[in-house]
């Protein structure tokens, strides 16, 4: 039996409004730099037949946008928004280690133990994520689809397809603009992940 295969490329959005910072649930939209970012990003790629976005500002006005100029379907998917960071909410890491040096460090080391307070937990994050990534295989078999989201939502993904522990996510850098390209290889029932790349964007540290 021959193979379907669907490929989907992730892009977290470019740099928003406000600069650095923890914004998480915050809806402020992007940046003249960040449309800059995203439009650059996009420029030698052509193939998408569909564009799936986070319905957060600063990744809906640019797949809209998108979408438009590239005469797309464009379709917003709530599971895809960013991952809640509680009390930690439109703080900056600057501010944050003000009051404890280690406190981000800490954070990225192990996420799970080292939650803010309020937080969305990272295995709900996870779950919603995952759901959102196979509706989109499932609705576009055979296709090939751009996603428009966030940084924490591209590590949920990356880990899920490398099996790395949750503990690990933050391992990861992903930075403004980038993209992450996956393939999925199903197969009689069988279904094969794999990261094809992971461009590195701008560093937002």
């Amino acid at each position: 039996m021959s193979a379907t295969y669907t490929l989907v490329d992730f892009m977290r959005h470019g740099a928003p409004v406000g600069g650095r910072r923890y914004r998480g649930q915050i809806d402020d939209p992007l940046s003249d730099k960040g449309w800059r970012q995203m439009r650059d990003a996009v420029r030698h790629h052509h193939h998408w037949n569909a564009i799936v976005s986070s319905p957060m500002a600063r990744c809906r006005e640019f797949a809209d946008w998108l979408g438009e100029h590239r005469k797309l379907p464009v379709s917003h998917d709530e599971r895809l928004r960013e991952v809640g960071f509680g009390e930690w909410e439109g703080r900056s890491p600057a501010e944050l280690r003000e009051a404890d040096p280690d406190i981000v460090f800490d954070f990225k080391r192990d996420p799970l133990a080292h939650r803010p307070e309020g937080a969305e937990p990272l295995q709900a994050f996870s779950d919603r994520v995952g759901a959102a990534f196979d509706d989109v295989v499932a609705t576009h078999v055979g296709g090939h689809v751009l996603v428009v989201a966030h940084a924490g939502v591209i590590r949920m993904v990356v880990g899920r397809v490398l099996g790395m522990p949750l503990g690990h996510s933050y391992r990861l850098q992903v930075g403004a603009a980038s993209l992450a390209r996956f393939r999925i290889e199903e197969k009689a029932g069988r279904r094969l992940e794999q990261l094809l790349f992971l461009s590195p964007g701008e560093s937002s540290e």
